[in-house]
C-alpha cells in the first residue's frame, strides 16, 4: 500500500511524490497470539470462560486485598453462620471461610496450570515422536500410551499420593501430571502421523534437518490449537484431581486450598451442624474454575476448525 501526495519536490513542479507506507513491524509470534486471542474472544463460550478465569486469577493474585482476614487465624467463634464479619461463616476451628476460599484459589490454580502444563509437555513429546517415527518406536510408545489409558486414573493417583513420603503441593502436581498425559498423547500422535507425509515435512527431511527440528519446528507449529486444547483438558482434570486428593486427606493438611476446605468440612460434619456454606463455597469455586477451562477449550476448538466459529 502506498500513500500519494501532490506536493512537488523542489526543482520539479507538478510531479507527484509517492511515499511508501511503512507499517510497524509486528513479530510473528505476537501477531499469531493476537489473532488467536481475537478468535477466542469472538466465541461466546470462550469469552465467558476467559472472564471467569480472569476473575479467579485476579482473586488469587490479590488475595490479601480481597480477603478480610488471615485464612489461618483461629480467633473467631467456631461453627458460625454467614454474618457481616464472616461472610461465609466460620469453620470448626474458628477460621474465616471466605478468606480461606479466596486464598485457596492460589493452590488450585497453581496445581491446575502446572500439572496441566506438565501433562501436556509429556503428551506432546511422546505423541510427536510416536507419530513421526513409525515402526518399533511408534509401537513401544503407543503401547505405553494405551497402557496408561487402561489404568484408572484416580485410583492410580491415590496409590501414588499415599506412598509418596512428602505430602506437598508439588507432590500433587507431579502425581497429577504423571497420570494425565495419555489422552493428549494419543490425539497428538494421530495428528502427527497425518502431518508426517506432508510436502513441507518431506522437504525438511530432504534438506538434512534432524529429528528434533523436523518434529518441533515443522510439525508442532501446525497443531498449536490441538496442543492448547490438550492443555486446557489436562488443566481441568488436574483441578478436579487436586480437589479429590485433598478431600481424601492425601495432601498437606496445613495448606489452604479448596480441597482441604472440603476435607475439614467433612471431618467436622459441616452439613450436620448447618455449615452448608463450608461445603457449597469451595465446591462452587472448583466447579467455576473447571467450567472456565472447559469453556475456553470450546474457543480453542474454533481455532483449529473454522466451521465451529460463531457468526
Amino acid at each position: 500500500m502506498s500513500l500519494s501526495t501532490t506536493t512537488p519536490p523542489h526543482g520539479d513542479p507538478g510531479t507527484t511524490v509517492v511515499v511508501p507506507d511503512t507499517p510497524a513491524h509486528v513479530p510473528g509470534p505476537a501477531r499469531f497470539l493476537g489473532r488467536a486471542l481475537r478468535t477466542l474472544w469472538s466465541n461466546g463460550k470462550a469469552r465467558i470462560g476467559l472472564t471467569i478465569l480472569a476473575l479467579i486469577i485476579l482473586m488469587a493474585v490479590l488475595a490479601p486485598v480481597f480477603a478480610p482476614h488471615s485464612p489461618t487465624a483461629t480467633n473467631f467463634t467456631p461453627y458460625q453462620g454467614p454474618s457481616a464479619a464472616n461472610w461465609f461463616g466460620t469453620t470448626g476451628n474458628g477460621q474465616d471461610v471466605f478468606s480461606q476460599v479466596v486464598y485457596g484459589a492460589r493452590v488450585s490454580l497453581l496445581v491446575g496450570l502446572l500439572a496441566g502444563a506438565g501433562a501436556t509437555l509429556v503428551a506432546v513429546t511422546i505423541g510427536l515422536i510416536a507419530g513421526y517415527r513409525p515402526g518399533a518406536v511408534d509401537e513401544v510408545l503407543s503401547f505405553a500410551t494405551n497402557l496408561a489409558l487402561v489404568i484408572p486414573g484416580l485410583p492410580l493417583m491415590i496409590i501414588l499420593a499415599a506412598y509418596v513420603p512428602s505430602r506437598s503441593v508439588w507432590t500433587i502436581v507431579l502425581v497429577v501430571a504423571f497420570t494425565s498425559w495419555a489422552t493428549g498423547a494419543r490425539v497428538i500422535r494421530s495428528q502427527a502421523s497425518t502431518l508426517r507425509t506432508r510436502d513441507f515435512v518431506s522437504s525438511a527431511v530432504f534438506s538434512g534437518e534432524g529429528l528434533g527440528r523436523v518434529v518441533f519446528r515443522e510439525i508442532l507449529p501446525n497443531m498449536t490449537s490441538l496442543v492448547a486444547a490438550s492443555f486446557f483438558a489436562a488443566a481441568t482434570a488436574a483441578v478436579m484431581a487436586e480437589a479429590s486428593l485433598e478431600f481424601l486427606g492425601l495432601g498437606d493438611p496445613n495448606t489452604v486450598s479448596w480441597g482441604t476446605i472440603l476435607y475439614y468440612a467433612q471431618q467436622q460434619n459441616a452439613l450436620l451442624t448447618g455449615q452448608w456454606v463450608l461445603v457449597f463455597a469451595p465446591g462452587l469455586a472448583i466447579a467455576l474454575l473447571a467450567v472456565s477451562f472447559t469453556l475456553v477449550n470450546f474457543g480453542v476448538d474454533a481455532l483449529s476448525n473454522p466451521r465451529l466459529r460463531e457468526k
